[in-house]
């Protein structure tokens, strides 16, 4: 076993939840093998093309890589991790933040085709694809933002990509949204923190009654002129906006988890072209600090 490859243990929590063998064309390679493959790029950040001959051709691991982007397979395995962590009470789900990441753009990530990608063997278009390729431009060149929302535990619950221009504010409730934890003993997927924490970026009218209508309690700050233009409307303002500090010194877990996620140098400076496949990539890098005890 190399340096950063699954461990045993790593390896038995993985397994139940990967996708069965390929009916046409024979089997595949050894899942574990490529998918160490997979993770040895993720946390390098080296080309394809240089990956060691230990874990087999190269061309097998980036395809495999790439049709589980497309087809959302990586996004199916974060769930299926994310459920046997809650079935064994590893989730905290008292206490979930949001925050934001910039992610500058390798120059071997721009120049995508404008065609449309296509899902291998299916006539559609892949998930999480977006016609600006998730990049935006600004003074330091291209970059890509990472919204995501981590729990207590610093490990990443859902995210989302976007140009590196967009702001935080906006993205929140998408983000939210796409926290769904399966239950396997039956029920409806959890979908909802206990309470959420969150920096003056998210202060918003908009966020706040979409937390209110979802009965979850949040401690996000005012800015100061928010605060200035309540104040000057009097009574029509309403009433100030609770803070609780106890749970506002834990939103640096979230920072924390974004930390952890580029540790891996895939995710902390981006090499792919497409923004389905940069998906796939955070979601391995999430995956992997699920199954870590």
């Amino acid at each position: 076993m190399g340096r950063g490859d699954l461990t045993n243990a790593e390896w038995a929590r993985l397994k139940p939840h990967l996708p069965a063998f390929g009916q046409r064309g024979g089997r595949w390679s050894d899942q574990r093998k490529v998918i160490n493959g997979i993770l040895f790029r993720v946390r390098t950040g080296i080309p394809w093309r240089d990956l060691p001959e230990r874990f087999g051709r190269w061309k097998t691991i980036y395809e495999r890589h790439r049709r589980w982007s497309a087809d959302g397979t990586w996004d199916r395995i974060l769930r299926a991790v994310q459920a046997d962590a809650d079935l064994a009470g590893r989730i905290d789900w008292g206490m979930v933040s949001v925050d934001s990441t910039s992610c500058r753009a390798h120059q071997h990530a721009a120049g995508a085709r404008k065609k449309k990608p296509r899902v291998p063997k299916k006539r559609t278009t892949p998930r999480h694809h977006r016609p600006d390729e998730g990049l935006g431009r600004s003074r330091g060149g291209l970059t890509c933002k990472i919204h995501l929302a981590g729990e207590g535990g610093c490990r990443p619950m859902a995210f989302l990509l976007t140009p590196g221009q967009w702001g935080d504010a906006p993205q929140m409730i998408e983000v939210l949204k796409r926290i769904r934890v399966p239950r396997p003993q039956g029920g409806h997927p959890r979908t909802r923190p206990d309470h959420l924490g969150g920096d003056k970026a998210y202060s918003s009218r908009r966020n706040r009654r979409y937390l209110r209508r979802r009965r979850i309690k949040h401690t996000i700050p005012k800015p100061k002129d928010q605060r200035a233009n309540r104040q000057r409307r009097g009574s029509a303002g309403g009433r100030p906006a609770g803070f609780d500090r106890e749970h506002y010194r834990r939103r640096n877990e979230v920072e924390r988890t974004i930390n952890r996620l580029k540790n891996s140098r895939a995710v902390a400076t981006r090499y792919d072209k497409r923004t389905h496949v940069f998906h796939g990539t955070v979601t391995a890098a999430a995956v992997r600090l699920w199954l870590r005890p």
